[in-house]
């Protein structure tokens, strides 16, 4: 079996590594991306010219532009739990095997918004940066978060996770999720001092969190962001920051390419931002790539991968070389 693993040099290290990569080898026959760049449609099917199957990297979505211009490739791997980067209706109807992960960075991204959390109640950054100017940073009274009620829009596994470890820092915990939560949605916004943002992306939350919600979100309140850009009307964000109705804003994603922070948006006082890093630590990255190891070996085996997305639509796979 040949396969293409599309992480570029950057990328590599971050969210397949060294390790998985010689798992990998031992299933397949590997050709990997020599570049920086991350390639997509017809550049991406060329370099994966005569594979069996791509692994891909963020930065090289499934399009149908690769799938159309890739006749012999039998299965795209997502080496992710978000697969809204893979057109999986153009792959079915070329026969083509989707592919997802199973999350292994619950832990990472609960870690990074109870960071975002202390920051924004105790003003860290905004103290550190006051000191870097020069300055001295001047005390200022905080939020203390025993005590305080964390409210969770979205609640899979990170936003349970998120609510054990509020609960035991003190804080009381109200959820809400599109698909059936504890709460009501207003109930969460009014309800709480803090608000953390880990919906689904779909066409229904798109912009979930705009205008009408921030407002109904109590004046003074801190509001963050670890799910998905699209999710947040950054405009209504801003004007709220703006306005003085929320007292800070914390973000690990946004609309710029990548879903990285609005640069925007991260340059501001009044917000914390980092580069879409929740699940980036070693351990929650090689969960991933070996996740597309075990697959690999499963169609190297001639056998369907767990995280199959599409397999009724999947005849390559059937199909004699």
């Amino acid at each position: 079996m040949r396969v293409y693993l599309s992480h570029g040099s950057l990328s590599f290290p971050g969210y397949f590594g060294e390790r998985a990569l010689a798992a990998l080898r031992e299933h397949a026959d590997v050709v990997r991306n020599p570049g920086v760049e991350e390639l997509r449609d017809e550049a991406l099917a060329a370099a994966a010219a005569g594979c069996d199957a791509i692994i891909a990297y963020r930065g090289s979505p499934g399009t149908a532009a690769t799938f159309a211009a890739a006749p012999q490739l039998k299965a795209f791997l997502r080496c992710a739990v978000d697969i809204s980067t893979v057109d999986v209706a153009a792959a079915s109807e070329r026969g083509i095997l989707v592919t997802q992960a199973t999350p292994g960075f619950v832990d990472a991204v609960v870690e990074l918004g109870v960071g975002f959390m202390v920051d924004l109640a105790r003003g860290v950054s905004r103290s550190v940066l006051e000191y870097r100017a020069g300055g001295v940073a001047q005390p200022r009274p905080g939020l203390q978060l025993s005590g305080a009620t964390l409210g969770l829009v979205g609640y899979g596994r990170i936003a349970r996770r998120m609510a054990e470890v509020a609960r035991a820092l003190g804080m009381g915990v109200l959820a809400y999720d599109p698909h059936g939560g504890t709460h009501s949605l207003a109930e969460v916004l009014s309800g709480a001092d803090i608000v953390i943002c880990l919906a689904l992306s779909t066409p229904q939350t798109r912009h979930m969190m705009g205008a009408e919600a921030f407002a109904a979100m109590r004046r003074g309140a801190f509001f963050i962001n670890l799910s998905r850009g699209e999710l947040i009307d950054e405009a209504a964000l801003e004007a709220a920051l703006d306005s003085g109705h929320l007292a800070g804003a914390a973000m690990d994603v946004g609309s710029a390419p990548d879903q990285m922070p609005l640069p925007r948006l991260a340059a501001r006082p009044d917000v914390i931002a980092t580069p879409h890093i929740g699940g980036l630590t070693p351990a929650a990255a090689e969960h991933q790539a070996m996740d597309t190891v075990r697959q690999v070996a499963a169609l190297a085996a001639g056998r369907l991968p767990d995280g199959a997305v599409n397999a009724a639509q999947a005849y390559r796979l059937f199909k004699p070389a």
